[in-house]
């Protein structure tokens, strides 16, 4: 199988063929590797640990580990806890993990588990009735993490955890702007709240504003910019992806009109000042880095998969195949999507 770095650059090298050239023999390189959980739940929790560990997490209380590049899979779902709606995975290894439950009020919840899904813990659930969590994301090393709900009382809510997951407060709103009326977050790829350093977190909206926060100190104090991704009633900023503390691509567009991908992606050089990106090939609700490539980031929707090597600038269409989340690591990306699908590029 050719190197994840290869199969982008020959699918972005096809691009600039004439239509009417051949595809030859790089009509496989720009596809994904099946390796699907066999499962009709919707994947769009996924944690990439490497290139052979990756967890995913599904819309009926699934969650399924493997350790072996998806040759197999295990069930590893925390017990009673069907019908609830795993947005978010986030993964350390094949046994360290956490799972984030998505809903109004007490169908919010947090579990955790040390032991590679053997048992686990549930560390939070949502006592607001108008909560409703969408994404969490940890800090390096997992000690420090945060988790979002969108607003109550007229602002995003933000919980932390400074004990690796095994507790969970809620932040003093004071250093939160005030929420636009309408305006939430989307539970789409576990992407919408992310970190880069040890300090900096983002998070995305959309709805009634399409808006980017950013926080310096571990999500209690934070500024807003207006996105320039447009804001409509099921729109906005879906998925952030952070290289470093300044250097980041947002993804989005409207998912009821998943084949429109004009002015769906934004791109930042200082983690702060947003420039419209490039067009993708439709709505996409997942992106992430390419590991060995400086520029080169790969976003995921329903309608396939688009390519950038020029940081978000640009983007090119490397196939049809859709996924709901994306995350890339050394000599890999993984994807998850509809129908327990999973996809591998390595």
């Amino acid at each position: 199988m050719r190197t994840l770095l290869g199969v982008l650059v020959a699918a972005l090298a096809l691009s600039l063929l004439p239509a009417t050239a051949s595809a030859g023999g790089h009509g496989l390189a720009r596809e994904w590797d099946r390796v699907d959980v066999g499962s009709d739940e919707s994947l769009r929790g996924l944690a990439a640990v490497d290139r052979r560990t990756a967890w995913v997490s599904g819309s009926n209380g699934g969650v399924w580990k493997t350790t072996n590049s998806g040759r197999t899979w295990t069930d590893v779902r925390p017990p009673d806890t069907a019908g609830l709606l795993f947005r978010d995975v986030e993964a350390w290894d094949a046994k360290r993990a956490q799972v984030l439950a998505i809903g109004e009020g007490e169908a919010s919840r947090i579990y955790r588990t040390v032991d590679g899904g053997r048992t686990w813990t549930e560390t939070f659930r949502s006592a607001e009735p108008t909560a409703f969590y969408d994404c969490m994301a940890f800090f390096p090393g997992g000690k420090h993490g945060l988790a979002m709900s969108d607003p109550v009382d007229g602002k995003f809510r933000i919980i932390e955890t400074h004990d690796f997951g095994r507790s969970w407060q809620i932040v003093p709103n004071d250093g939160m702007p005030a929420a636009v009326a309408g305006e939430f977050a989307f539970a789409a790829s576990g992407t919408c709240l992310v970190t880069a350093g040890s300090r900096d977190a983002w998070l995305a909206s959309g709805g009634g504003a399409s808006r980017i926060f950013h926080s310096r100190d571990r999500g209690h104090t934070w500024t807003v910019v207006n996105a320039p991704i447009p804001a409509t009633p099921a729109g906005g900023v879906f998925s952030l992806a952070f290289r470093n503390p300044r250097k980041g691509v947002a993804v989005g567009g409207d998912f009821e009109a998943p084949d429109n991908g004009v002015d769906a992606s934004g791109w930042t050089r200082d983690g702060m000042g947003w420039h419209g990106g490039g067009d993708l090939s439709g709505y996409r609700s997942g992106v992430s880095w390419v590991y060995e490539a400086r520029s080169t980031l790969v976003a995921v929707g329903p309608t396939g998969t688009d390519v950038t090597r020029d940081g978000g600038r640009t983007w090119t269409a490397l196939n049809d195949t859709g996924f709901h989340a994306v995350q890339c690591v050394p000599r890999a990306c993984w994807a998850s999507g509809a129908a327990g699908a999973v996809g591998l590029l390595d």
